[in-house]
């Protein structure tokens, strides 16, 4: 199983082997501690909880929870997986379990833009703002006809934008750093500074 847990940094740039300059995010990649293995005679399906970042304030059924594990962790993440790996409760996983150049999946929480109209959501158009148009260019429009008397789910209209889920696939680390416990992705990662990203090994 190759995941971890990290918090964005930032953005920077590296100057590649043929003098092109390369776009790079920072993850902070402190040490993950394995908080629970799921099966499935006892929950039904694979997976691997992981957490990090130590914390004094914790609820009593987290500690109850962290009893095997004696780390007070703050976050909580769950990894499926197909096949359980070699890991016990207590274990911990570090940033070198990556090395530059493999594929990862991440996974962040897009910036929440807030209530959006269609133009800015869905890149409508605007109407005409001449002969008729009554000021309404940014408006809808018709949004049904007579019938079947009512509005299908998934119709494009105004609505909450970003702070959902988002994962890109097939990102290739540039940089791993043991000593400052960063890992350097290239391109663009989705969420603001020191948003929770989760990385997963992806496929070349």
């Amino acid at each position: 199983m190759k995941a971890l847990l990290t918090r964005k940094v930032g953005m920077t740039s590296t100057i590649q082997d043929d003098g092109s300059v390369a776009a790079v995010t920072l993850l902070s990649a402190p040490v993950n501690v394995v908080t629970q293995i799921k099966n499935i005679e006892t929950d039904g399906y694979l997976a691997v909880q992981i957490g990090f970042e130590e914390t004094k304030k914790i609820r009593k059924a987290q500690l109850g929870h962290l009893k095997l594990v004696k780390k007070n962790v703050r976050v909580m993440r769950e990894i499926r997986v197909r096949e359980l790996p070699e890991l016990k409760i207590g274990d911990e996983i570090n940033a070198d379990l990556f090395s530059a150049g493999d594929v990862v999946h991440v996974t962040g929480t897009s910036k929440g833009k807030g209530w959006a109209g269609t133009i800015k959501r869905h890149n409508f158009h605007r109407q005409r703002a001449t002969h008729g148009g009554k000021g309404n260019t940014r408006k809808v429009g018709s949004i049904g006809s007579m019938y079947p008397q009512k509005i299908f789910k998934g119709k494009k209209m105004a609505g909450q934008m970003g702070n959902e889920q988002v994962t890109v696939q097939n990102l290739k680390i540039a940089l791993v750093d043991m000593e400052l416990g960063v890992i350097g992705v290239f391109g663009a990662i989705p969420g603001p500074k020191k948003c929770l990203v989760i990385l997963q090994g992806g496929t070349k």
